[in-house]
């Protein structure tokens, strides 16, 4: 049960292209007002917003990478990069981001990763910002947070069909910052005497998207006794999470 490495790469690599085009374009609107004399409050605030969800694009990428087994310091790293990035292109003024990385428990660098056996599953990362920006005509000092969490919950019941067959229903919830969230990628196993198994059309797998983050699989299984089973999901947003729990014998 490996991840992929790559697409956790690319992922990263689509979203600093993304961030850094998003501001380019609200600096270049920022830019020509202050040419004009036209600058207004409203360009100011979205040249602001974008280096906001600039910073929520390189988190996004930066955690896609890491839950797909890239390393946990290509957070700071990205981040480090991102800053650097913002400062250099403000050319009347001075124009400054610092972030801090999340260390308060359960978040280590930034970053909490937790896929247990009890159901439940969860990958995050959670950096503070401060952003300062001073020129002739603007003083604005701003802070802000930036949580991305991906969760991962399932339940599980099963029911003997005969001596050797077992019928596997599975519920999972995908949320991405606590609302319902669709997954790009779901990957079923059920592990039987030690050994994990992914369900295919010859165990009559069926997987039902609710469309509201819910998704309920069914199969069955030639066991006599299901020892526990797996889900491993990719959302929307390239983000892996994974979950186990022990199937109930109903």
């Amino acid at each position: 049960m490996r991840r992929n490495g790559n697409s956790g790469q690319i992922l990263l690599i689509a979203a600093f292209i993304m961030a850094s085009l998003l501001l380019s374009a609200q600096l270049y609107i920022l830019e020509v007002g202050k040419i004009s004399g036209d600058t207004n409050s409203d360009a100011l605030n979205d040249f602001l917003l974008s280096v906001k969800l600039g910073s929520r694009h390189v988190i996004i990428g930066s955690l896609a990478n890491i839950s797909n087994g890239g390393t946990r310091n290509i957070l700071e790293q990205n981040l480090r990069e991102w800053t650097e990035f913002i400062g250099s292109q403000y050319l009347h003024g001075k124009n400054t981001v610092n972030f801090t990385l999340e260390e308060t428990t359960p978040y280590s660098s930034g970053t909490w990763l937790s896929w247990g056996t009890n159901g439940y599953g969860v990958s995050s990362a959670y950096a503070d910002f401060a952003h300062s920006l001073a020129g002739r005509e603007t003083n604005v000092d701003l802070a802000y947070s930036v949580n991305v969490t991906t969760a991962l919950l399932i339940a599980s019941v099963n029911r003997r069909l005969n001596e050797t067959a077992r019928q596997v229903n599975l519920t999972m919830n995908v949320l991405n910052e606590a609302y319902p969230a669709l997954a790009k990628q779901i990957t079923v196993y059920y592990r039987v005497s030690g050994t994990w198994l992914i369900p295919d059309f010859a165990n009559g797998y069926t997987l039902q998207d609710y469309g509201n983050g819910t998704y309920v699989a069914s199969f069955t299984a030639i066991a006599p006794l299901i020892d526990e089973v797996s889900v491993h999901v990719i959302d929307c947003r390239g983000i892996y999470v994974q979950a186990n729990a022990t199937s109930t014998e109903i």
